[in-house]
């Protein structure tokens, strides 16, 4: 009888638990929604920095005061543009910044990289399992899409390839207008991915 009893707390406890995580669970997902609701509606600025690594999952995004090649005067965390690539369903907000905090927000514009439409190789960094979830799925020939308050501007993908963080080359300003997507890899990684994986782009239009 004593054992019955006790099995029978036991459940009750396990089940208060789980209702407990559901909870706790629900109440994330509606913060965290909520959040790239409000970054979502942030006005558009202009700017740059410099960043010394790839932006991942750990990093910090080490940045120093040289100038970029216009003059920095965007907050962190200020809306930048929208990201579409419609072959994958990729539809993502773009703030600026990109440490990791940021990153759990929203895909982030690099610093020390050109704006949309402009001249050079615009960056932009987002997490694997998140944001960038469907950039797994680009390949060469894909349309990316991006939309800032002075219009649109349309990239087609040249190639996808596999960098270690410090290859930080692949920011390198270009001579015609560039786009560079970067997440970590490998993709289903469990812990800190130790890879980055990168989609280059050409604007079209």
């Amino acid at each position: 009888m004593q054992s019955t009893v006790a099995t029978g707390d036991v459940a009750r406890w396990i089940e208060r638990a789980l209702i407990g995580l559901g909870l706790g669970l629900g109440l994330w997902w509606l913060l965290a929604a909520a959040q790239m609701r409000f970054y979502a509606s942030l006005p558009v600025p202009t700017a740059l920095s410099r960043v010394n690594e790839l932006p991942g999952e750990e990093s910090t995004s080490v940045v120093t005061t040289v100038p970029g090649p216009t003059t920095s005067s965007v907050p962190p965390g200020a809306w930048v543009a929208r990201l579409e690539a419609p072959s994958v369903g990729l539809a993502a907000t773009v703030i600026q910044g990109n440490t990791s905090d940021m990153l759990a927000r929203a895909a982030g514009h690099i610093e020390n990289t050109a704006w949309p439409g402009e001249p050079g190789n615009v960056g932009i960094a987002g997490h694997r399992d998140t944001t960038f979830r469907a950039v797994r799925n680009l390949k060469p020939g894909d349309l990316l899409r991006l939309t800032d308050s002075r219009g649109h501007y349309d990239y087609r993908i040249d190639r996808t390839f596999i960098v270690n963080p410090e290859d930080v080359y692949v920011l390198d300003p270009t001579d015609t207008p560039a786009l560079t997507l970067v997440t970590c890899y490998p993709f289903n990684f469990i812990g800190h991915a130790p890879k980055r994986f990168i989609v280059r782009a050409t604007l079209v239009r």
